[in-house]
């Protein structure tokens, strides 16, 4: 009977935390902050709650002398924090780099079945029919504004490592290009004339990759090519070198074809009108898509695993910490045995010891999850970084350290202080009184 009653107290406690994490991570913040204020209120206006109050504050003030074991809690979940948040981070900030490449008024063809640009090719015919098709905006000479694109990828020496080198990518592009992506500015030097074996570099791929200051010349496909300038977009059009896009065609023996043609929308609205007017056209066998959604989905996988490594390390890590905290509070319980007896025996209810030793642990996470939080914040927060982008080149990205990610971290720690503290704060309210003033 014994071991039954057990069995049903550990499959209660086992419902109360799933329960606790369903609900908690669909809790938004401001759901915790009213919860803060009604325990709070509970606490500021009912006896139960004055008396866990006055429970609470002699715990807190023990803490000092308890300053080791309860540094395993703080510390223990700090790491937690701080390498989930470190690798979503590292997440969002590729997503968001690639995201902020496109738009809903540029549109992009590639061939049929293509998945990224590499893998893409559309003849010189198929792409001035994807120019002229209507809802494609004009310019004021009448001709459309698009441009037929070539990707190709090049081997540079890294900065960090002169004798390793690394892909880049190298995009031919028209004229035409300033007015499609007009965040894209001339930051130093002047831009390529078309052709002519020149190369305008992105600030990112730049900062990555030597030899790419204005005037120096380098070498690629056998020919030699004089860096002329530099550009800032503020998305992964930064990682890029770009030319003209004949010239590169000529160099890397393309011919008249292109990979991709990038076109301005009349407007958002103009989308589905191209698109079906593409796909209806005997000659033409394309996939069209806005290039907020290329970009988006050229981001998706690695996002996806980064998102999987971090939450799969962030459970793994706390799943220690939760350990830590239960051995933290028992510890702490058992040393405060007689001093919890004594307050149970002059009338304090099991109610305020368990929600008093649960906002101990709570507060300990919390501490925590800040400190954990603060330090990737100061430390990753818009850290520059790079990685194999769906070009298989190097995409330079920003970590991004915002309040949501913040705000998860501390989530992590509250619910890690909220499970470590619960079996603790069940045994000193369940422990008779007799037994705990006999156990010091």
């Amino acid at each position: 009977m014994k071991t039954f009653k057990k069995f049903l107290y550990g499959v209660m406690m086992l419902a109360i935390i799933a329960v606790f994490l369903t609900l908690w991570t669909m809790l938004p913040w401001q759901g915790v902050v009213a919860l803060a204020v009604l325990v709070a209120l509970w606490m500021a206006l009912t006896r139960r709650g004055r008396q866990t109050w006055q429970v609470t504050r002699v715990g807190l003030s023990t803490v000092t002398q308890r300053l080791g074991s309860s540094s395993v809690v703080v510390v223990g979940i700090a790491g937690v924090v701080g390498v989930l948040v470190a690798m979503l981070a590292m997440s969002e900030g590729f997503a968001e780099t690639l995201r902020a490449s496109g738009n809903d008024h540029t549109a992009i063809v590639l061939r049929g079945g293509s998945q990224a640009e590499l893998n893409s090719i559309l003849d010189r015919d198929s792409a001035n029919v994807v120019m002229q098709a209507p809802g494609v905006k004009k310019n004021a000479q009448g001709r459309p504004i698009a441009s037929g694109e070539l990707v190709v990828v090049a081997n540079l020496p890294r900065k960090s490592d002169p004798n390793s080198d690394s892909n880049v990518p190298i995009r031919g592009v028209s004229n035409d290009v300033w007015a499609l992506r007009d965040n894209v500015k001339i930051i130093e030097g002047r831009t390529f004339k078309p052709g002519l074996r020149e190369l305008i570099v992105g600030k990112g791929a730049k900062g990555q990759f030597a030899g790419l200051d204005v005037g120096k010349a380098i070498r690629l496909a056998g020919q030699t090519w004089t860096v002329v300038g530099t550009f800032a977009s503020h998305d992964a059009l930064e990682s890029e070198l770009w030319g003209d896009t004949q010239s590169v065609a000529s160099a890397y023996r393309r011919g008249s074809s292109v990979q991709s043609v990038t076109v301005l929308l009349d407007s958002p609205k103009a989308f589905d009108a191209f698109k079906a007017n593409l796909a209806a056209d005997p000659r033409l066998k394309v996939d069209v898509t806005t290039t907020q959604a290329y970009f988006s989905k050229q981001s998706e996988a690695l996002t996806k695993t980064l998102r999987i490594v971090g939450i799969t390390v962030g459970i793994i890590m706390a799943i220690g910490a939760v350990f830590g905290a239960l051995n933290t509070m028992f510890a702490a319980i058992q040393a405060r045995a007689r001093e919890i007896a004594t307050l149970r025996a002059i009338g304090f209810r099991g109610v305020p010891v368990v929600v008093s030793v649960m906002l101990e642990t709570m507060l300990l996470a919390l501490l925590g999850g800040v400190i954990g939080a603060g330090i990737v914040w100061l430390i990753f927060h818009n850290y520059t970084a790079s990685t194999l982008g769906a070009n298989f080149s190097q995409v330079v990205f920003q970590f991004q350290v915002g309040p949501g990610l913040l705000w998860t971290g501390l989530k992590w720690a509250l619910a890690i202080g909220f499970i470590g503290g619960l079996f603790p704060a069940l045994r000193a309210a369940r422990v008779p009184v007799t037994t705990a003033l006999r156990e010091l």
